[in-house]
């Protein structure tokens, strides 16, 4: 009877410290959020007919950034540029790991022939397609304007598939939660905004390499298609992208938070 008792008062002390430590477990928060606009400077990025990437993709940054100051004021809003000035590759990501982040966006706009349209979102990881390839190869071309790009990226050619395939196999820690908010992106594009989405897609990007945390890269339209470019560049059409982000954002922060 003795042994009895001892065994359950062991149990049941046992069961008051799992529920202690239980009840004091912070639970997740996404407190912070890096936005960066792609290329900037000296790189200007791709061109359309009246406009340049880097220009547009920072318009949307800074909105999609405002919104969520606005409207999520508890988390922390970091920006890898508020003006023209070029940020190397390596360096965005790395004021994401600086910052803690715990999700990084990245905003780009997409070329192609003048009838190609739509937008896509990417996340880290192996090409399956040549078109994938191509997108991936011509963002991460800007790193030939910068100093010593062979030894800051490991030998790194942005014109070899093998290199693309090397570094595609980076960020596998984070791909389901960056495929996660990937997918909200293109929800959003498709189901609000009235976009055609092109779909969630994976490639090598740089800019991606060395981020320690979900990391994604949005395509956000085709400045070399007439209508697309005229969308983008319109202040209307700019507010309705970036909102598309940003309730991407906060659905997926809310789902994220509800999961821990």
């Amino acid at each position: 009877m003795r042994n009895i008792v001892t065994i359950s008062i062991l149990a049941l002390s046992l069961l008051l410290l799992s529920s202690s430590k239980l009840e004091y477990r912070k639970a997740y928060k996404l407190r912070t959020v890096v936005i960066d606009a792609g290329h900037g400077g000296k790189d200007i990025g791709c061109n359309g007919k009246i406009s340049h990437e880097a220009d547009v993709a920072l318009k949307l940054a800074l909105q999609v950034g405002a919104l969520i100051e606005k409207n999520v004021p508890d988390v922390k809003v970091v920006y890898t540029r508020k003006d023209d000035t070029f940020v190397e590759l390596i360096d965005r990501a790395g004021i994401a790991n600086k910052n803690n982040a715990d999700l990084f966006i990245s905003i780009h706009l997409n070329a192609g022939p003048p009838s190609a349209y739509g937008t896509e979102t990417y996340t880290m990881g192996l090409h399956t397609s040549n078109n994938n390839l191509a997108v991936a190869k011509r963002e991460n071309a800007v790193i030939l304007q910068e100093d010593d790009y062979k030894e800051k990226y490991g030998g790194f050619d942005p014109n070899s598939p093998q290199s693309h395939i090397m570094f595609a196999l980076h960020q596998s820690a984070y791909i389901d939660n960056s495929l996660r908010f990937a997918q909200k992106v293109e929800n959003e594009f498709k189901n609000r905004v009235g976009r055609t989405s092109r779909g969630v897609k994976q490639a090598g990007f740089l800019v991606l390499w060395k981020s320690y945390m979900p990391s994604v890269l949005i395509e956000a339209g085709f400045l070399t298609n007439p209508t697309e470019e005229k969308f983008l560049n319109d202040k209307t059409g700019q507010t309705y992208m970036a909102s598309g982000i940003y309730r991407a954002f906060k659905e997926y922060k809310q789902e994220l938070e509800a999961m821990n």
